[in-house]
């Protein structure tokens, strides 16, 4: 008996290591790849903006005496002015975008000069100013409405900061205010005579080009700063009045430092988190 169970206890402990070799090993199912649903970035976006513009005009006549003697003023100087603006846009995808802008420039004075009339030695008093050579100075105003169609890329993201460069179509209404002509004779100062054109306005093609950048404050507010310049093309400027006119200016550029505020609706949505499937575990399989 003793025999029989030492010969059972060696089969039994000869055969472990078979069953360890047998465990079975369930195959390895590699996770799926972690997926975000795409949100896209465009959507609709309400803008304001306010700067200041610094003015050049580019020249300005009219005519003296008669439709044959077409004069250009002596000098000419369009003040700088403040401008307010807004408009409603379109973000189309991560570096493209569209908006539609109204801008208005508020009074920019304007002051220039002529000379003109007979020669010194047809001057005589009794005729009142200018009969002889004469000089005058010319004060006026202007205001001017801009309507654009804009479009902008956003060249890159640093951070939370968005450099962009951007170009404008459009037309500008420019309302010119009553001009007052002043003129003295060169030969005696006092002797002056003061006439009043009666201003005019009207519809001007203009272009624009910008460069900026835009600053993330929150998820759908951003700010923005940047340079405009726009071309207003030439135009009517005053009336007749007195022998002289009417008067054309030759257009002018507008250079503008602009701050503003742009939001954007649907700004603070973010991409959703879509988890893994679910992953059967098999358990382990002894043979």
């Amino acid at each position: 008996m003793r025999k029989v169970l030492s010969g059972v206890a060696a089969v039994l402990l000869s055969g472990m290591p078979v069953y360890a070799a047998d465990l079975y090993e369930p195959q390895v199912i590699e996770a799926p790849v972690q997926e975000t649903a795409v949100v896209e970035t465009g959507g609709w976006y309400l803008r304001g903006d306010a700067g200041w513009s610094y003015n050049k005009m580019r020249g300005a006549h009219y005519f003296q005496g008669s439709n044959d003697n077409d004069v250009d003023f002596t000098s000419t100087r369009l003040k700088s002015g403040f401008v307010i603006g807004g408009g409603v846009g379109y973000q189309i995808n991560d570096h493209f975008r569209t908006d539609l802008t109204l801008d208005y420039m508020f009074k920019s004075n304007f002051r220039g000069s002529t000379s003109g009339g007979g020669d010194v030695a047809d001057y005589d008093a009794a005729d009142g100013a200018c009969s002889g050579p004469c000089t005058s100075t010319d004060i006026a105003s202007m205001t001017a409405l801009s309507l654009l169609a804009n479009a902008y890329v956003d060249i890159g993201h640093y951070g939370s900061i968005t450099p962009y460069v951007g170009a404008g179509i459009g037309g500008t209404y420019v309302r010119w205010g009553d001009l007052r002509n002043t003129s003295c004779s060169t030969v005696d100062p006092t002797d002056c005579d003061t006439e009043t054109h009666r201003g005019k306005k009207s519809w001007r093609f203009t272009y624009a080009l910008m460069a900026g950048a835009s600053v993330d404050l929150t998820c759908n507010l951003k700010a923005d700063v940047g340079y405009r310049f726009r071309h207003i093309t030439k135009g009517a400027m005053f009336g007749y009045a007195s022998n002289g006119g009417p008067g054309y200016d030759k257009g002018f550029y507008s250079h503008e430092a602009r701050a503003g505020l742009r939001y954007s609706f649907n700004g603070c949505e973010t991409a959703s988190y879509i988890p893994p499937a679910d992953i059967p575990i098999e358990p382990p399989v002894y043979k």
